[in-house]
C-alpha cells in the first residue's frame, strides 16, 4: 500500500500480520497509521491510497474512517474484498465517508504479481 499527497509518497507498507502476530496489520491499515502520524491528524482527505488488491472490509472501514480522498486498486478480490464484492462497506448507510474509487488499474499485472507472491509463500 502506498499513500500519496501533493505528488509525494508519505507512507508505504506491506502486510505484516504474521510478522507482528497482529490480524489487523494489513498493508492499508499500516500505511494509514503512518500517513496519519506524518500529517498529525486522523483525517487524510487530500490523500490517495494505492493498493494491489481490493481492500477487505476491515481496511475499507479504515479508509472511510481516515477520510481517504481516493482509492486506487488493481485486482478484484472475490474471496475477501470489501469494496466491490462481499461487504461493500462504502455502500452501507453507516459508512460516513466514501472515497472516490478507481478499480481495475493494471488488473492483469496485479493479478499476476499476487499469484507469483502467494506461490512463493506456499
Amino acid at each position: 500500500a502506498v499513500i500519496v499527497t501533493g505528488g509525494a509518497v508519505v507512507a508505504r507498507a506491506g502486510n505484516r500480520t504474521r510478522e507482528l502476530s497482529d490480524p489487523t496489520a494489513h498493508a492499508e491499515v499500516l500505511a494509514i497509521r503512518t500517513a496519519c502520524a506524518a500529517a498529525g491528524t486522523e483525517r487524510l482527505a487530500d490523500h490517495d491510497l494505492y493498493v494491489t488488491l481490493e481492500p477487505c472490509a476491515m481496511c475499507a472501514a479504515a479508509i472511510s474512517a481516515a477520510r481517504i480522498g481516493r482509492l486506487y486498486y488493481g485486482a478484484a478480490d472475490p474471496k475477501s474484498g470489501g469494496v466491490a464484492v462481499g461487504a461493500k462497506v462504502f455502500s452501507h448507510p453507516q459508512c460516513h465517508h466514501v472515497p472516490e474509487v478507481y478499480d481495475g488499474i493494471g488488473a492483469g499485472e496485479a493479478e499476476a504479481m499476487l499469484k507469483a507472491f502467494f506461490q512463493g509463500r506456499r
